[in-house]
C-alpha cells in the first residue's frame, strides 16, 4: 500500500530522518494560512501516489502566501496521470546544494532488502546505472544481521561529501547521512515496509541534510500489526484504488488511455507489453484474478471507466478457473444499462468462451467488439486509442 508524499514524511520525522516545516492543506485558503505559519519562501506540492509531478506543474516555489494560495488553487483542480489531486503539501524551500538518492526496497530476485544508494539524485536511478555506474550503490541487507556498518560506511564513502560540509549545529554532512542510513533502515523494518525511497535526498546551501521526498510503500499482510499505520495507509488510499481493495482487484493506474482487464498478473502485464509494442499506452493495470464471478467484473469495470484518462477498454480474458461466460455477464450487466462513451473491444478465450460471445452477441451493446484474438484487440483498442472522438469513432471491426 503506497502512502501519499505527507504521510510517509510523518513517519520519516518519526523514525529521526531529516524533514522540513510543513501542513497539508486541502483549500487555498488553507494553503495561505499554512505558508504565513512557515518561513517564506515555500513549495507547494501536489499529493499524488504518481512520479513526474513537476513536469505536470503540481509542485510551485512561491515567495508570498498569496501566491501559495493561487498555486494550490491551480494545482488542486489537477490531475495528474490518472491521479486527481485532493490536497497540497506546503513546505519550506531550501537552497540546494547537492542532489542525491536514497533507499531500501524489497528485491525480490535477491529475496532480501536492497539499499540503494546513489551520488546523483532527482533522477531515475536506471538512467544513472546506465551513464555513470559508479554512483551507484547497490547492496544487500541480510535480514537475520540487519544493517552493517561497513555498508553505511560504503555508502557516506560513495557520497563523496568534503570535510566543509556541516549543518547549523554543526554536525558534519557525512555524519549526518550515516545517521539518515540507519533512521531509514529501521524505518523499513519496524513499519513492515516494501520500498523506502528518498528522493532526492539534497545537502543545501548551509550543509544541511533534508529529505525533499518520500516514497513508502506498505506491507499489505502486515497491516494488522501497524493499527495506526493501517489508518493512516487506507486514508491515504485514493476512492478508486479504494474500491478495488474491497473487491479484491490487483489495480495500479498508468499514464495511458487505454483501460486494461485481465484475468492473471501475467496476462495483463503482457497484454500492457502488447499495448506500448504496438505504440498505445494503458491508463492501468487491472486483474480480477482467477474465477472472477460476474459482479467482481462489475465491479472492475466501474473502477476503470471512472478514470478519465481512460478513452478504450480492451478486456482480455483467458478463461482456466475463470468462466468467460461469467465475465461477459459482468459486461452486460455494466455497459448494457448505463452509457458508456467509450469504445470496448473484448477477446474471450479458453473455458466457456463460446458461451460467453454469445451473451455478448446477444446483448447487442453499442461501441463493443468481440475480437478474435488476442493481437486483434490489442490492434483494435490503440486504434481506438488513436481514432478522433466522436460518435463515428466509437467501433471499428
Amino acid at each position: 500500500m503506497d502512502l501519499l508524499e505527507h504521510t510517509g514524511k510523518s513517519l520519516f520525522a518519526s523514525a529521526g530522518l531529516p524533514v522540513l516545516p510543513s501542513r497539508v492543506a486541502r483549500s487555498p485558503a488553507e494553503a495561505q494560512v499554512a505558508a504565513a505559519e512557515l518561513r517564506l519562501p515555500v513549495v507547494v506540492k501536489a499529493q499524488v501516489k504518481t512520479g513526474g509531478r513537476g513536469k505536470a506543474g503540481g509542485v510551485r516555489v512561491c515567495a508570498t502566501d498569496g501566491e501559495a494560495a493561487a498555486a494550490a488553487a491551480d494545482i488542486l483542480g489537477m490531475t495528474i496521470r490518472g491521479h486527481a489531486v485532493s490536497c497540497v503539501l506546503v513546505e519550506q524551500a531550501v537552497e540546494i546544494a547537492r542532489e542525491l538518492y536514497l533507499a531500501i526496497s524489497s528485491a525480490r530476485t535477491h529475496r532480501v532488502p536492497m539499499l540503494i544508494f546513489s551520488a546523483e539524485g532527482g533522477v531515475d536511478v536506471e538512467e544513472v546505472a546506465r551513464r555513470n555506474p559508479g554512483a551507484l550503490v547497490r547492496t544487500p541487507v541480510d535480514p537475520l544481521l540487519g544493517l552493517c556498518d561497513y555498508q553505511v560506511r560504503d555508502v557516506v564513502a560513495a557520497a563523496g561529501l568534503g570535510p566543509e560540509l556541516a549543518g547549523p549545529d554543526g554536525t558534519p554532512a557525512k555524519q549526518a547521512l550515516a545517521g539518515a542510513v540507519r533512521a531509514l533502515w529501521r524505518l523499513y523494518r519496524d513499519s513492515d515496509a516494501t520500498l523506502c525511497e528518498v528522493n532526492p535526498l539534497v545537502v543545501t546551501a548551509t550543509g544541511e541534510l533534508v529529505c525533499l521526498d518520500s516514497k513508502v510503500t506498505i506491507d499489505d499482510n502486515a497491516l494488522f500489526r501497524h493499527a495506526d499505520l493501517k489508518a493512516e495507509a487506507h486514508a491515504a488510499k485514493e476512492d478508486r484504488e479504494a474500491r478495488a481493495h474491497e473487491a479484491g482487484l490487483s489495480f495500479v493506474a498508468l499514464d495511458g488511455d487505454i483501460g486494461v482487464l485481465g484475468n492473471g498478473a501475467g496476462l495483463v502485464m503482457s497484454t500492457i507489453d502488447q499495448i506500448a509494442a504496438a505504440g498505445g499506452a494503458a491508463a492501468d493495470f487491472c486483474d480480477i484474478g482467477g474465477g472472477a464471478r460476474a459482479e467482481v467484473v462489475a465491479a472492475a469495470l466501474d473502477v476503470i471507466l471512472s478514470m478519465e484518462a481512460v478513452s478504450v477498454l480492451l478486456v482480455s480474458i483467458f478463461g482456466g478457473i475463470t468462466r468467460c461466460d461469467e465475465v461477459a455477464r459482468g459486461l452486460v450487466q455494466v455497459l448494457g444499462h448505463a452509457g458508456v462513451d467509450v469504445p470496448v473491444v473484448v477477446r474471450l478465450d479458453g473455458n466457456a468462451a463460446a458461451e460467453g460471445r454469445a451473451l455478448l452477441a446477444d446483448a447487442g451493446i453499442p461501441g463493443l467488439t468481440v475480437a478474435p484474438s488476442a493481437g486483434e484487440a490489442v490492434r483494435l483498442a490503440v486504434a481506438g486509442a488513436a481514432a478522433p472522438a466522436g460518435p463515428d469513432a466509437r467501433r471499428e471491426g
